[in-house]
């Protein structure tokens, strides 16, 4: 086989899906070719060597072979496997939330190097953190922020004023924070009281290890929660599937 035909690259494994009797189409995030699909041939049978090392979550060296479809995985070799993320349910749901947002808000082939690097690290972080909802909502704000919609908390998307210590109000359609004279009463624009406004701003701006000494109650996380979350899905025109299963994993702890 020809050197042109074969490349390596790394790769995190976002998805898959079955493919015949014995195959698996992998959605998979490169640093240097963004989001692509490859074939895994016969990695259905019990005997192929590849299967392990080619697990949801895996970050993964893979060499390829150019295919007509798809290009296929020849080899595979696990870099990092994230067995804290599988082993453990909740952190599972929450890593499937992070390659769902990475897969919906990227399109093949676009390389986004800063991307993989979000991902890989919000796995780490996902293995250790002590608070996964808020973890989850610093992966949200800088993913957002990558793919070019980050939301302005901190001024008026109206008029540009900087935005006073009061109830101000979140337009998902403006993409930002609304003073109180061009947010009331304006459609599809809700209330957004100032601490929550305290708690947006701080995740977005501070680095990880400060966002994650926050102490915030349960009902605090969840309207920060439901504002990005609305957000989230306003840009999408979709609601993803994982926090509809995160939300009932922490349901049936209760």
């Amino acid at each position: 086989m020809s050197r042109e035909r074969v490349y390596r690259t790394r790769a995190i494994i976002l998805k898959r899906r079955e493919q015949g009797e014995a195959d698996r189409v992998l959605t998979v995030f490169t640093p240097e070719m963004g989001k692509r699909a490859f074939l895994a041939k016969g990695v259905r049978k019990s005997a192929s060597r590849k299967a392990g090392h080619l697990e949801p979550f895996t970050q993964t060296s893979l060499l390829l072979a150019k295919g007509r479809t798809w290009d296929i995985i020849t080899q595979a070799e696990t870099v990092y496997a994230f067995r804290g993320l599988r082993e453990d349910l909740d952190r599972a749901a929450h890593a499937y939330y992070f390659a769902e947002l990475v897969d919906a808000f990227t399109r093949e082939e676009d390389s986004h190097p800063e991307i993989y690097d979000l991902l890989l690290s919000g796995f780490h972080r996902l293995e250790q953190s002590p608070n996964l909802a808020l973890t989850a909502r610093w992966f949200e704000l800088a993913m957002l922020k990558l793919s070019g919609y980050q939301p302005q908390f901190f001024h008026c998307v109206e008029c540009g004023i900087e935005l006073q210590p009061q109830t101000n109000y979140f337009s998902p359609e403006m993409g930002g924070m609304l003073c109180p004279r061009h947010g009331e009463g304006r459609r599809g624009a809700q209330p957004v009281e100032l601490n929550v406004q305290k708690v947006l701003r701080y995740v977005q701006s501070r680095p990880y290890a400060q966002v994650m000494q926050l102490k915030l109650s349960p009902a605090r996380l969840k309207q920060v929660e439901r504002l990005l979350g609305g957000y989230i899905r306003f840009i999408l025109e979709r609601r993803l599937k994982s926090p509809v299963f995160i939300h009932r994993l922490t349901a049936v702890a209760r």
